[in-house]
């Protein structure tokens, strides 16, 4: 005996190209953004066992262009598709878990160099603030 639903179901069409590419790359991200991307593996020195840790950002940022068309000549008939995408992974030690016989506990590691550019940063920006304020005083002082 036939199965009616089985026998009445259209199969699927097959997917695009482009929509193939697309569905790779968001696979590439998510298989990036993992535990074992977060957690290193463990290391052993004596007693001790250090397992490093980070923080994990994909950024995701698509701009997508599909195209298709369709060119048929008298002997056969051609097609042609096509897309895009891109993201970005990011990825910086956070900290490190260092487990030993007196306990477990977690040391932050520090970007020294994140903080010289912030602290550069705030200041120029503050430079410019007060210089673009003085401006004003002397035009209103006139």
């Amino acid at each position: 005996m036939v199965n009616t639903l089985e026998s009445q179901a259209n199969p699927l069409p097959e997917p695009s190209p482009a929509l193939n590419t697309v569905q790779n790359t968001l696979d590439k991200f998510l298989t990036a953004a993992n535990v074992e991307a977060v957690y290193g593996s463990p290391v052993s020195q004596g007693e001790n066992v250090v397992i490093p840790a980070a923080e994990v950002l994909s950024v995701v940022g698509f701009g997508i262009g599909v195209g298709g068309g369709q060119s048929s000549s008298s002997t056969e008939t051609t097609g042609g598709g096509g897309g895009g995408g891109g993201g970005r992974v990011l990825a910086r030690p956070v900290a490190a878990i260092i487990m030993s016989p007196t306990g477990v506990r977690v040391e932050p590691i520090v970007d020294v160099t994140k903080i010289v550019l912030a602290v550069f940063t705030t200041f120029g920006f503050m430079a410019a603030m007060f210089t673009r304020m003085n401006k004003r005083r002397l035009k209103f002082d006139k």
